[in-house]
């Protein structure tokens, strides 16, 4: 297909900062210009003025600036309408947890502009909350760890009722804490409801070897893919820096049973414990891509372009093969760039 004769999308994408707690939107964006099928245009959407994938060369043609999704609908819808008459949107691929909430209410409006989306719908999207999930996996059959959500500080007092420690005391979007005393649970709690809010999340710990899975659902309960991944490197922040794609029927299965369960739409991320037994605990379920999405690219199962297909209407056969043994190695880099660029992005909110 020469490149006069391939479709030209333009294509929108959130989850910018590749910090060292990365968001998505690179990888995303990376996986998407790797596909052949057609001529993309990205347009990068950046919550922040120093969010790094802004000044990458060859990531965005354009970022916008948009409202922090505490604003609400109707000023990001303002603000995507804005953006909409000058570059014409095709798809809207939105990256972060807390973000989802406010692009999902919305999609049916941006579907009459013409803009798609491939999302879960909200009950999707609630019932793999961290606060309902133990519920959904007595419901669907699936191992999860027993937790208990809390309002205040006071309630770790008796969290000895309950479970023993260590526990995992986790944030209501991002982060998760192993406390191994009443101090440490105290000290995890109000630094996760002063970053996220409130509930915190108090979890049993589960002993095991952490696996990953990427996957993606059609919305008709078929799984058009799912790549394990094991870390191979962790931050301080429990982010993988590097990572090894596996060869694991058992957590395909458990992709695949997830994925019929909630007729999934859209990308997710599994975070499984493996036990020295074999048995895969689901400790989360993040509802987008992760950061570490490109490496189902480099797998052969080029997820981020899947998406875009499906978002635009077209049918997608479920990979059936991956390749075993790729390894991602994430590192930091120092981009240069001007303060004019910086002054541009930050007081016209475009760039």
């Amino acid at each position: 297909m020469t490149s006069s004769s391939k479709p030209k999308i333009t294509v929108a994408v959130t989850g910018l900062n590749a910090v060292d707690s990365p968001g998505p939107g690179v990888a995303v964006i990376r996986g998407i210009r790797d596909c052949e099928d057609f001529d993309v245009r990205i347009i990068g959407l950046s919550y922040e003025s120093l969010e790094p994938g802004i000044y990458m060369p060859g990531i965005a043609d354009k970022v916008y600036q948009i409202p922090y999704p505490a604003a609400g609908t109707e000023a990001l819808l303002n603000r995507i309408e804005y953006i909409h008459d000058i570059e014409k949107l095709d798809v809207i691929i939105p990256n972060f947890d807390a973000e989802l909430h406010n692009f999902i209410k919305l999609s049916s409006r941006l579907k009459a502009m013409g803009i798609h989306t491939f999302l879960p719908s909200i009950e999707q999207f609630e019932s793999r909350d961290k606060v309902n999930l133990f519920e959904f996996g007595k419901k669907h059959g699936m191992l999860v760890p027993r937790d208990k959500t809390i309002y205040d500080v006071g309630e770790l007092n008796q969290i000895t009722k309950d479970f023993e420690y260590p526990i995992v005391v986790k944030g209501k979007y991002y982060e998760a804490t192993v406390a191994y005393t009443l101090e440490q649970a105290q000290k995890a709690f109000h630094k996760l409801n002063a970053k996220w809010g409130l509930p915190v999340i108090v979890q049993e710990f589960i002993q095991g070897t952490e696996v990953n899975i990427a996957a993606l659902g059609d919305g008709q309960g078929n799984t058009i893919s799912a790549i394990p991944m094991r870390k191979l490197f962790i931050t301080d922040k429990g982010k993988a820096w590097a990572g090894i794609t596996l060869e694991d029927k058992t957590l395909i299965d458990l992709a695949e049973k997830f994925i019929s369960a909630t007729k999934w739409r859209g990308g997710f991320e599994l975070e499984i414990m493996r036990t020295t037994d074999g048995k895969p605990y689901i400790m989360e379920v993040n509802p987008r891509f992760p950061a570490w999405i490109y490496l189902t690219t480099g797998a052969g199962q080029n997820q981020p372009a899947a998406l875009v297909k499906m978002a635009m209407g077209e049918t997608v056969k479920p990979y059936t093969t991956y390749a075993v043994g790729k390894i991602f190695v994430r590192y930091a880099w120092d981009q240069i760039t001007d303060v004019s660029e910086f002054q541009k992005i930050s007081a016209f909110g475009e760039l």
